[in-house]
């Protein structure tokens, strides 16, 4: 079908940028079964998406690992779309910081930066990613 030039429903708005693009931070809300993840997006398609992370009954202890001295370690999952029922920026909500600042303020890392760092130390090894 024919598209009409004024059905700008799926352009992008001028000048802004995809928020969900590869590094955004993100909190991820499955259903069947419902779970609910924390993590970096490393790739977005239609099939679904790769994400960096961790489940987020996990942050506290995340958190603790770090703050005591302890490599982290988060999982590179593929989430299919049929799965997601949401994708929510992680962003401040009114007072409330975001995970993304409350991780920075415990242990004065950058969230992206830890939760990729496994995942570059393989591609950098030549090893298999598992």
């Amino acid at each position: 079908p024919l598209m009409d030039p004024d059905d700008s429903r799926d352009a992008p708005v001028a000048g802004v940028e995809n928020p969900f693009r590869p590094g955004a931070i993100v909190l991820l809300t499955l259903g069947n079964p419902r779970e609910k993840f924390w993590g970096a997006i490393l790739a977005l398609s239609p099939q679904g998406l790769s994400l960096a992370g961790i489940e987020l009954g996990s942050f506290e202890d995340l958190l603790s690992i770090i703050k005591a001295g302890d490599p982290a370690s988060s999982g590179v999952v593929f989430f299919p779309m049929h799965r997601i029922e949401r994708v929510d920026l992680d962003s401040p909500d009114g007072n409330i910081p975001s995970l993304s600042q409350r991780f920075t303020a415990k242990t004065g890392l950058d969230p992206a930066s830890v939760l990729t760092a496994n995942l570059m130390a393989g591609f950098h090894a030549g090893g298999d990613l598992k």
